[in-house]
C-alpha cells in the first residue's frame, strides 16, 4: 500500500488517499469521497488529467509508480430510474391531452369525433410509453447509477417535444386516415416489434444478476421473438425502431417518419458502439453478427 496524491484535472491537489495496484477504481472513488467534497457518482476517475474514464471495475494503472490520480468532477447527478420515468411520463401523459382535449389545442369551433386510427394510435403509443415505465421499474438493470442532471432537460426536450408534435398532427381534425391496409400493417408490425423489445429487455435482464455489473455474450433464450440474437448485437434497437416504422405505416403521418428516423439514427449510434465493445470484449463473439440490421450493418 501506498499514499496516493489526489488532483482534480485541471492539477489542483485534492488530497491523499492509501491504495495499491490492486485497488478497484471503486474503492478509490469511495476513498477520494473522504478526503474531498466530490461523491462518488460525481467522479471520473483517470490515470491522467487529460486521460479517459476507468471503469469502476477496473484499477488504475501503475499506480504504486505514479502514485497519482485524477478526479474530473462531473457535477450534479440524476438516478437513471427518475430520468427515464420523467422521459417516458411526458410522452404517456402529453400524447393523451392532445387527443382526448382536442379544444385546447384546436379551438372548440371544431370538435369532430376522434378517427379509428387516431384512437388505435393513441393506444400504440400509450402502450409503449406505459411499457417503458414498467421496464424501468421491474425490469431493467443499469450499469451506471446516475447520470449528469444537465442531460434531464435534453432528453425530457426530445421526447416531449416530438410527442407534442407528433400528436398534434394524428389528431387534427383535418387528418386523413391512410387505407385499411396500411393501418393493418402498421399495426401488426408495431405489435410483434413491441413484444420483440420486451423479450430482449426480459433476456438482458436475466444475463446480469442484481446487485452486479457481469457481462455476458447475449444469446437466444427460447423465446422465437429472440432469434434475432444471432443476427445482431442490439435487436432491442432493431424491434425499437420497427416498432416506430409500424405506427409511421399505420398513421402514414410526417411527423410520425421524422420521430422514427431521428429516433434509428440515435440508436443506430449506440448499437455500433456496443457491438464494438462486445467484439473488444469478448474473443469468442459470434462473428457473423451485425449491430442492429441483419447482414447489412
Amino acid at each position: 500500500m501506498v499514499q496516493v496524491e489526489v488532483y482534480s484535472v485541471k492539477n489542483k491537489k485534492l488530497g491523499e488517499i492509501t491504495a495499491s495496484n490492486g485497488t478497484k477504481v471503486g474503492e478509490i472513488k469511495r476513498l477520494i469521497a473522504k478526503v474531498s467534497r466530490i461523491s462518488i457518482e460525481r467522479q471520473s476517475i483517470r490515470s491522467d488529467s487529460k486521460g479517459k474514464d476507468i471503469n469502476d471495475d477496473q484499477t488504475v494503472p501503475h499506480l504504486e509508480s505514479i502514485r497519482k490520480v485524477f478526479v474530473k468532477d462531473l457535477g450534479p447527478q440524476i438516478g437513471w430510474n427518475t430520468v427515464f420515468l420523467l422521459e417516458y411520463a411526458g410522452p404517456l401523459f402529453l400524447y393523451a391531452a392532445v387527443a382526448t382535449r382536442p379544444w385546447i389545442f384546436y379551438g372548440n369551433a371544431t370538435e369532430p369525433a376522434m378517427t379509428t386510427t387516431a384512437k388505435i394510435a393513441l393506444g400504440c403509443w400509450s402502450f409503449h410509453y406505459l411499457k417503458r415505465i414498467l421496464e424501468t421499474l421491474f425490469v431493467h438493470r443499469f450499469s451506471h447509477g446516475t447520470m449528469p442532471f444537465r442531460n434531464l432537460f435534453k432528453n425530457c426536450s426530445y421526447y416531449w417535444g416530438f410527442t407534442l408534435y407528433v400528436a398534434y398532427h394524428v389528431n387534427h381534425p383535418l387528418f386523413t386516415p391512410p387505407p385499411f391496409l396500411f393501418q393493418l400493417v402498421g399495426l401488426g408490425l408495431f405489435a410483434i416489434c413491441e413484444g420483440g423489445n420486451l423479450a430482449c429487455h426480459v433476456l438482458l435482464r436475466n444475463l446480469r444478476p442484481a446487485g452486479s455489473k457481469v457481462r455476458k455474450i447475449p444469446t437466444p433464450d427460447g423465446c422465437p421473438l429472440n432469434l434475432m440474437f444471432n443476427f445482431v448485437s442490439c435487436p432491442n434497437y432493431t424491434y425499437e425502431i420497427g416498432s416506430w416504422i409500424g405506427f409511421t405505416i399505420l398513421t402514414s403521418c410526417l411527423p410520425a417518419g421524422l420521430f422514427t428516423l431521428a429516433g434509428a439514427y440515435q440508436m443506430i449510434i449506440w448499437a455500433l458502439g456496443k457491438h464494438r465493445n462486445y467484439k473488444k470484449e469478448f474473443s469468442d463473439y459470434p462473428k457473423q453478427r451485425k449491430a442492429i440490421i441483419p447482414f447489412i450493418l
